[in-house]
C-alpha cells in the first residue's frame, strides 16, 4: 500500500486559498450555466482515467488521521487511485460511527462542497463521519448508459461501494447507518446509489439533482428513506426535469436527460410502499411528504420559492445566473436531521 498522509484542514488554511477555491468554483458553475443557455447542461463529464472500476479496493494510509482533524485519504480500487477528504468527530470512543458520504456538483470538488455546505458542523455535532469523495474529471456517473468518455458508467458506484466496505472494515462506520447526499450532479449520484443499492444505503438526500431517464435511466430498487430539497426557480436543472437536452459539444459525453423532482420522488416513494402524499405549504416552501409504509422508508420532496440552482441556507454566494440562496431553511441541517433518524 502506498503512503496517505493527512493534509492540512482546509479551515486552517490561509484566506487566500478559500478565496481561491471560490473563485475556482465561481468559474466552473458559470461554464455550466453558459452551457445551460446553449442547451448542452446535463450530466456531461471529463474522461475518466482507465483502471477505476470494480469493487475490490485497498486503504492507501500511513496512519489514521488524529480524531477531530480533516485528512486527504486514497483508496484504491481494482488497479485505480481515488481520493476523498475525511472529517472525523473530535469525541473519541463509540464504536462505529454513522457515516455520510457527501458527493460535489459538477466543476466543482471536495473541499468546494463542504464551504458550500457547512456540513462539518453539524456531523460533528450528530458524532458522524464525513466523507467528501473526487470526482473523476469533477463529474459523477450518475446516469446508467455507457459512453465513450465513460465506458463504465458503473464505476462510481463501485467506488462508492468499495469506500464504504473499507471504512467498515476498518471500524470506523456503521454499516445499518451508512448515508448518502449530494449536491447538482453529486445530488443525482446521491439518488443513484439509493436506487440502485437499497441494501446499503439507509438514507439520502439530493439537493438540485434528479433522477436520470432516457438510455441513461436509474429506476428505485427498494425501500430507501429519500429527500430532495429542490428550488423552484432552478435555472441549471428545472425543477420540471430536463426531458431533451440540446447536443453535447463534439468530444463531450453526452448529456443525460433527467425527469422532475416530484416524479423521482413518486419512484421512489412507489418502490417504499409508501403512503397517499400529504401536501403543506410552509414559510418560503413547500413540502410533500408519502409516508412510510411497510418498509418504514419516508420519501420527502421540498421545493424553495423562489431559490435557484443553490444550497438553501449557505453561505457562500453562488455564481451569477445560478439564483439566489433560500434562507428558508438550512439544508445541512435539514439533511442531517433526515437521516440520523434513519437506519437500515
Amino acid at each position: 500500500m502506498s503512503s496517505n498522509p493527512s493534509s492540512p484542514s482546509p479551515r486552517r488554511a490561509p484566506a487566500r486559498r478559500t478565496a481561491a477555491r471560490r473563485a475556482s468554483y465561481a468559474a466552473a458553475l458559470s461554464l455550466g450555466l453558459a452551457l445551460t443557455a446553449a442547451g448542452l447542461t446535463g450530466c456531461s463529464t471529463e474522461p475518466r482515467p482507465p483502471g477505476a472500476a470494480g469493487a475490490s479496493a485497498t486503504m492507501s494510509a500511513s496512519a489514521p488521521a488524529a480524531p477531530g482533524v480533516d485528512s486527504r485519504e486514497r483508496l484504491s480500487v481494482d488497479g485505480g487511485t481515488r481520493e476523498y477528504l475525511m472529517h472525523r468527530p473530535a469525541a473519541e470512543g463509540g464504536g462505529p460511527r454513522p457515516l455520510l458520504i457527501a458527493f460535489h456538483g459538477r466543476g466543482a470538488d471536495a473541499a468546494q462542497l463542504r464551504e458550500q455546505s457547512g456540513l462539518d458542523k453539524g456531523a460533528e455535532a450528530r458524532g458522524m463521519l464525513l466523507v467528501y469523495p473526487e470526482a473523476l474529471g469533477k463529474a459523477w456517473g450518475a446516469g446508467s448508459a455507457p459512453s465513450p468518455q465513460r465506458p463504465d458508467p458503473d464505476a462510481d458506484v463501485h467506488f462508492t461501494e468499495a469506500l464504504v466496505g473499507e471504512l467498515v472494515r476498518t471500524g470506523r462506520a456503521d454499516p445499518h447507518r451508512v448515508y448518502v447526499a449530494g449536491f447538482s450532479n453529486g445530488g443525482s449520484m446521491a439518488l443513484r446509489m439509493a436506487a440502485q443499492r437499497p441494501d446499503l444505503v439507509a438514507g439520502a438526500v439530493s439537493v438540485s439533482g434528479e433522477l436520470p431517464t432516457g438510455a441513461a435511466a436509474v429506476k428505485p430498487t427498494g425501500p430507501v428513506p429519500v429527500l430532495t430539497v429542490y428550488g423552484a426557480e432552478d435555472p441549471v436543472r428545472p425543477l420540471a426535469g430536463l426531458a431533451s437536452p440540446g447536443p453535447a459539444a463534439p468530444g463531450e459525453e453526452p448529456i443525460t436527460p433527467t425527469m422532475s423532482a416530484r416524479a423521482g420522488s413518486e419512484a421512489f416513494a412507489a418502490a417504499a410502499g409508501a403512503g397517499a402524499p400529504v401536501e403543506e405549504g410552509k414559510p418560503g416552501y413547500d413540502s410533500v411528504t408519502w409516508p412510510p409504509g411497510p418498509a418504514g422508508a419516508k420519501v420527502q420532496l421540498l421545493v424553495m420559492h423562489g431559490a435557484g440552482h443553490t444550497w438553501p441556507g449557505s453561505a457562500m454566494a453562488p455564481p451569477a445566473g445560478f439564483g439566489p440562496v433560500s434562507t428558508a431553511l438550512d439544508a445541512s441541517t435539514t439533511l442531517l436531521d433526515f437521516l440520523t433518524a434513519q437506519k437500515r
